[in-house]
């Protein structure tokens, strides 16, 4: 279970890290927390954002969201979040939060990962891209005394990508840790059956 994306400048962290930690307890533990800046500038300002420097607001929402998730009382004095101690319940069942995995290509994505997240997750990326981001992240982890293991690759397919073995195994090679296998159908006996012509053509 996860976000893909959750766009996080236009949503307020209180709420927001409630929110992501019930779906984790529920799901026992499996929730993945898919993030992005958002691109539309009237969205973002609309909603609340601060688009010029909407990953400036993000970096702030996730540092206040951390400490939400891992402190009974927690408190958060940042620029654009400012709360006193608050309690904040459920906890999330994985710790000490559920996995951040930033999305996109854009020019600081990597710095980003390597600072505060736990994985960068391309969209539609190619097995070439993958390599060279892969590439990166190790190097930017090596550089900020980070074991470059603990940050993941997930491949964010579409509809249709991802759907035979050595795909997939191409992209493992390049350095992706998971990806997205997309259903064309979304519910009864068709999604159950598609899923089982999937799992023929990738597990087995």
């Amino acid at each position: 279970m996860g976000t893909g994306i959750c766009l996080v400048p236009e949503r307020n962290p209180l709420l927001l890290a409630k929110e992501i930690a019930t779906l984790d307890h529920f799901s026992g533990g499996r929730f993945i927390l898919g993030i992005g800046a958002g691109w539309l500038k009237e969205e973002t300002e609309i909603m609340g954002g601060d688009f010029p420097h909407r990953w400036a607001q993000t970096r702030d929402s996730i540092f206040a969201m951390k400490e939400l998730w891992t402190k009974d009382e927690a408190e958060y004095h940042g620029r654009y979040y400012d709360f006193p101690p608050v309690r904040s319940f459920p906890k999330p069942a994985q710790k000490p939060h559920p996995p951040i995995f930033l999305g996109g290509s854009a020019k600081n994505v990597f710095k980003r990962v390597v600072e505060w997240g736990d994985s960068w997750m391309p969209s539609l990326p190619s097995v070439k891209e993958v390599a060279q981001g892969r590439a990166a992240l190790d190097s930017l982890a090596a550089a900020a005394g980070r074991d470059s293991g603990s940050i993941e690759v997930m491949a964010f397919g579409r509809p249709g990508q991802f759907r035979d073995r050595e795909t997939i195994k191409d992209l493992e090679r390049a350095g992706a840790s998971r990806v997205t296998v997309w259903l064309d159908q979304t519910s009864g006996r068709e999604a159950l059956a598609e899923m089982e012509r999937i799992a023929q053509s990738v597990l087995y």
